[in-house]
């Protein structure tokens, strides 16, 4: 279908604007005109829920940033560990407040945000050995924070949806439990930004090509890295055994193509996977409260979901394109 046409609005004002291109910014201004941008997009989450700001110990002493949103509830709940987006290099625990909030208000649930460490400060793999970290440290820390350890989840989007898949790749190589479920909101997945969607999305919608490889070429060592599959999820020789998976994407985003072959990719090793494509969205319109209709949608879609995995209803596969 075309192009929503209050995003259509939305991205003539982005092209307009005086602001100068990410890839052409140093990583902290890119930060902050992210973080900036952030209230003027979309609006406050669920105020019902209490957060709490921690530090998860990790390896060495290394204290991981988190924030627990907590909604009221007298039972133990169970949890979504979150990553966000931001290419590995922007982003945070504002940038995903409102998200988080009404994930956590809809489901109900626990939802665990993850302030992972940022490039180019913190190269490959730092992102991934958090997320590895965070997951260790839930398993661990549940029943002291009111959380029902059986029934866990994780998620992400954008390179946050990469740090999941790649969390349940991780844990089927070394032995242990998977998660619930796998939430991948248009996930990075591939080690080449080279299919049609990449080609026909590339620039003028929100999410441009040049934006992608600043933020590759900021987070990884060299380029052999690409073909690891805790940075490109395709990558990775077996996928059999992982978590069911759903996998939202967005009609004009050119990371489409990626994430219909992971996909693919899951169900062919017998990944119970369901794909959503959002038609007419972008890039980033999870966070986009603001902008569009779907931004509340997708939140509503992924709350049922959320919901009934965790009270062990049957997860249903199959494409749910554009319904």
């Amino acid at each position: 279908m075309p192009l929503n046409p209050d995003l259509e609005s939305f991205l003539e004002l982005v092209q307009l604007g005086d602001s100068q291109p990410m890839h052409l910014q140093t990583p902290a201004a890119a930060r902050a005109s992210y973080d900036a941008a952030t209230p003027m997009i979309d609006r406050p989450g669920a105020e019902s829920v209490a957060t709490q700001d921690l530090s998860l110990s990790g390896p060495g002493g290394r204290q991981i940033g988190a924030r627990l949103y907590s909604p009221p509830a007298t039972d133990a709940l169970p949890c979504l560990l979150f990553f966000h987006g931001g290419g590995f290099c922007i982003g945070g625990l504002d940038s995903h407040d409102a998200l988080c909030r009404d994930l956590a208000e809809r489901t109900p649930c626990k939802v665990l945000a993850v302030d992972y460490r940022l490039a180019p400060e913190h190269k490959f793999p730092g992102a991934f050995d958090d997320a590895r970290e965070a997951w260790n440290w839930l398993r661990g820390h549940a029943a002291d924070h009111g959380i029902d350890s059986r029934r866990l989840a994780v998620g992400g989007d954008s390179a946050g949806g990469t740090l999941a898949a790649a969390l349940c790749i991780a844990l089927r190589q070394s032995g242990e439990q998977q998660p619930a479920l796998q939430v991948l909101i248009y996930p990075c997945t591939s080690s080449q930004q080279n299919s049609q969607s990449h080609q026909r999305h590339g620039s003028g919608y929100l999410l441009e090509a040049a934006t992608l490889q600043w933020m590759f070429a900021n987070y990884l060592n060299h380029q052999d890295e690409r073909n690891d599959w805790r940075f490109a999820p395709l990558a990775a020789s077996d996928v059999s055994g992982l978590a069911p998976a759903h996998i939202v994407l967005a009609e004009y985003d050119p990371l489409l193509d990626e994430g219909v072959a992971y996909a693919a990719k899951l169900r062919d090793a017998g990944v119970a996977t369901t794909l959503k494509i959002y038609p007419g969205m972008v890039h980033d319109f999870a966070r986009l409260g603001n902008i569009v209709d779907d931004a509340e949608t997708l939140r509503d879609d992924l709350a049922r979901i959320l919901s009934g995995v965790f009270a062990g209803a049957a997860f249903l596969v199959g494409e749910t394109a554009d319904d």
